[in-house]
């Protein structure tokens, strides 16, 4: 069980706060959420695609632990930032020195972006692939870029479980154990 568990972090990008190989226990953290948070359809990338990816999600080892909770995707200033998908607007303000948006896309599922200077209003439907904001300044990346994140019943979850673009993983079975003839 201990090498399947490991495999499934490895495939889902878990990792932990020191940047190495995650634990069981994480792993299993993460994963039942990872596997409930496929989506039906998959979303738009809110600023570029794949190929701005700048940081990836590092799930925490516990709820208050250290970690990246949603992704970095290279971004300049003012470049305009897109609705994933379909929702309202449910929090537009500053939180501690940056502008923050989010929105609430139904089944307890949240995405939030910053920093970003919105363009839409707190109850605001909006629609995949709207522009709801811009780039602004306040990050916590030493490059301009934005933070996303996804959290579904209030726990963070890697936005790149929504997303397109990405290859997909590949599993091949393993030989059997025991002498090579």
């Amino acid at each position: 069980m201990g090498i399947t568990v490991l495999l499934c972090a490895v495939l889902l990008g878990v990792t932990s706060a020191a940047g190495g190989a995650a634990t069981p226990e994480a792993a299993v953290a993460a994963a039942p959420a990872a596997v409930e948070a496929r989506p039906a359809a998959l979303w738009q990338w809110p600023v570029g695609g794949p190929q701005n990816l700048q940081r990836s999600f590092e799930a925490p080892l516990s709820r208050y632990g250290t970690g990246h909770r949603g992704i970095d995707l290279v971004a300049g200033p003012g470049a305009p930032v897109r609705a994933p998908a379909d929702g309202v607007v449910s929090f537009s303000g500053v939180v501690v020195d940056r502008p923050v948006l989010s929105l609430q896309h139904g089944e307890d599922l949240v995405s939030s972006f910053e920093p970003v200077a919105a363009t839409v209003s707190v109850g605001d439907r909006v629609a995949a692939g709207q522009v709801i904001g811009v780039v602004a300044s306040g990050a916590h990346c030493a490059e301009r870029c934005v933070h996303f994140g996804v959290r579904r019943h209030g726990q963070y979850i890697s936005p790149i479980l929504f997303l397109g673009g990405l290859a997909r993983a590949v599993l091949l079975p393993v030989p059997p154990a025991g002498p090579v003839r």
